[in-house]
């Protein structure tokens, strides 16, 4: 049976957090080191495997740690434009998700959000005067004022919703094309628990009661920087769906047998294999 932990496997990273702040442990690291250069959103790839350098050949830029494994340390290097190889091509996170092992995977992510974060960041929020980079890539402090600036991630709720009957409500987004389908999903907002994050995002989405929530496991989003936490949600009742058009283009119920035929002739297509929301559904279909 499908499960997050059986979808998501635990990628063998030690973060190194202690290390942060030692700068000859990280001189001495860098020594050794295996560098992913990235660039705005992209890393190199070669054969479907991500590119990366010795230390002694990596481009100058900000370097970030993003840990140990198999007690190798590996950086990211953030550079303003790639010089590839001929063999090498710049590759998104999309792509990439879908060649990578959970390891790979999860160090292309950690370069990737890292970078981003701090090329949207580059001055203090508190006073407006530029920031330096500090503790290996985890922090931005701001000499002015002395704020310190932590990379942001963006908890969102995403949730395949059934009701008693074990039918379940999928929808299409505003501006997908036709016959795309995946799980609802939303944004944390201040203030709330994750159940009641899934309990408004239902409501508000497609009109529904949510009676019951489980959480089910999380995967981080880079797209641009959200962690996706994902549960199965009851529903009171199986009500025609009352859709939010400024988000919801349609909504259907579906039983299993459903959802497995409309599929196979392709009136829809579900999320693809990358996202937790095909993980819930393939959960949903098998229990």
């Amino acid at each position: 049976m499908i499960s997050a932990e059986s979808a998501f496997e635990p990628a063998a990273i030690d973060r190194c957090a202690q290390h942060r702040h030692d700068e000859q442990w990280l001189g001495a690291a860098w020594e050794r080191a295996q560098v992913l250069v990235v660039c705005d959103g992209q890393a190199l790839i070669h054969e479907g495997a991500p590119v990366y350098l010795p230390s002694g050949r990596a481009p100058t830029g900000e370097r970030y740690l993003l840990g140990l494994v198999n007690d190798v340390p590996y950086f990211a290097v953030s550079v303003s434009e790639f010089s590839p190889a001929k063999s090498e091509r710049a590759a998104g996170l999309r792509e990439l998700l879908g060649l990578l092992e959970p390891t790979q995977a999860a160090l292309t992510i950690q370069a990737v959000g890292l970078d981003r974060w701090h090329r949207a960041h580059p001055y203090c929020a508190r006073c407006g005067a530029a920031t330096a980079v500090a503790q290996a890539g985890y922090v931005r402090t701001c000499p002015q004022c002395a704020a310190e600036h932590h990379p942001r991630v963006d908890p969102a709720v995403i949730m395949l919703v059934h009701d008693e009957n074990e039918e379940a409500i999928l929808a299409r987004g505003v501006g997908w094309p036709q016959g795309q389908f995946s799980t609802l999903a939303g944004f944390v907002e201040p203030g709330e628990s994750l159940e009641q994050a899934v309990a408004r995002e239902v409501a508000e989405e497609v009109g529904l009661e949510v009676i019951s929530t489980r959480y089910f496991g999380s995967q981080p989003w880079p797209f641009p920087s959200s962690l996706m936490i994902g549960f199965v949600a009851t529903v009171r009742a199986h009500a025609e769906p009352e859709i939010d058009p400024t988000e919801i283009a349609e909504a259907r119920w579906f039983s299993r047998e459903r959802f497995i035929a409309a599929r196979a002739s392709g009136e829809i297509r579900a999320s693809g294999n990358i996202s937790i929301s095909s993980v819930l559904i393939r959960y949903w279909l098998e229990t």
